[in-house]
């Protein structure tokens, strides 16, 4: 308990927050991408494409991928959801969140904590994320 502690005195409370966030809200995407792979697994929801023609898919370009089988990029895969094989990207989009929320959490102790100049970088990061999120900013096109 004392070693406990003694290492806590190096840890502020910023960080502890963000840790514990960060461990819920990764066992809880952990969980979704598990629940979502097995309906997929079990057949639960119908497949966009069918297991036994993924193989036909394999070899083909992306650009050309997306086309035979009637998928688009970005956000698109919301009109998807009902479907077992993209029902996973609730998953992955949910578990791309979990730092927004983590930064988010923060904030308010920052700035009550009188820690203005990393309570904008925060606000700042969480803009920049949901910017890139949203599509809104792009890189590399």
């Amino acid at each position: 308990m004392a070693e406990e502690n003694a290492s806590r005195q190096y840890v502020t409370e910023e960080q502890l927050v963000y840790a514990r966030w960060l461990d819920v809200g990764m066992k809880m995407g952990f969980v979704l991408l598990l629940l979502t792979f097995i309906v997929y697994l079990f057949g639960l929801a119908p497949a966009h494409v069918p297991v036994q023609e993924l193989p036909n898919y394999w070899t083909l370009p992306v650009k050309e991928y997306l086309e035979v089988a009637d998928v688009h990029t970005g956000w698109s895969w919301l009109s998807l959801i009902g479907k077992g094989d993209y029902m996973n990207f609730l998953g992955i989009a949910f578990l791309s969140a979990v730092t927004i929320a983590c930064y988010m959490r923060l904030v308010p102790i920052l700035f009550r904590n009188k820690d203005k100049v990393y309570g904008v970088i925060a606000v700042v990061e969480i803009l920049i994320l949901v910017l890139a999120a949203s599509g809104v900013l792009v890189v590399g096109h």
